[in-house]
């Protein structure tokens, strides 16, 4: 007969402690693990946010292309030997495009640019035809990381010598 009013309190004290707002105790030390609440969520076609450093809007008619991407890079080491006229893998960059075996790349107006990375939209031209893409370009040392979007893609340069 003790049995039931000790479940029934037991069952009473279970609801109380589960029935408060906050999930979490007001007594918890640590936050570690938690998400960040400041952090921008992904976007919904999947492009990656910019760098946080600081970052600069490029004008259309502006170089926008920093110093540390500019010049030859090869997919693979034959794209880097001169003359070869079937290096598809090679990408050049100058102030103001990038060209690739046979189209070529401008920033658009929403790229933006910090010393390492550029992200933003890029117009393309190429066999006839134009397009828009997003792109990101991360160079690091000797190697450069671009990543597109429609579809997405990410492809590992090697700087030419």
């Amino acid at each position: 007969m003790i049995r039931v009013p000790f479940i029934s309190c037991l069952a009473f004290l279970a609801i109380v402690a589960c029935s408060r707002n906050d999930p979490v105790d007001d007594k918890a030390a640590s936050t570690a693990g938690l998400p960040d609440i400041n952090v921008q969520a992904p976007s919904t076609s999947g492009e990656p946010h910019a760098d946080t450093r600081p970052v600069t809007k490029a004008p259309a008619a502006q170089a926008a292309l920093p110093a540390a991407m500019q010049g030859r890079w090869g997919l693979t080491p034959a794209d880097c030997m001169p003359g070869r006229r079937d290096a598809k893998g090679l990408m050049v960059i100058s102030a103001d495009d990038l060209r690739f075996y046979e189209s070529r790349a401008v920033p658009g107006a929403d790229v933006q640019t910090s010393p390492q990375i550029v992200s933003g939209k890029f117009n393309f031209t190429g066999e006839g035809q134009t397009w828009t893409r997003y792109e990101a370009i991360k160079v690091d040392g000797q190697k450069l990381i671009r990543t597109e979007s429609s579809p997405t893609a990410s492809f590992t340069y090697a700087k030419c010598a």
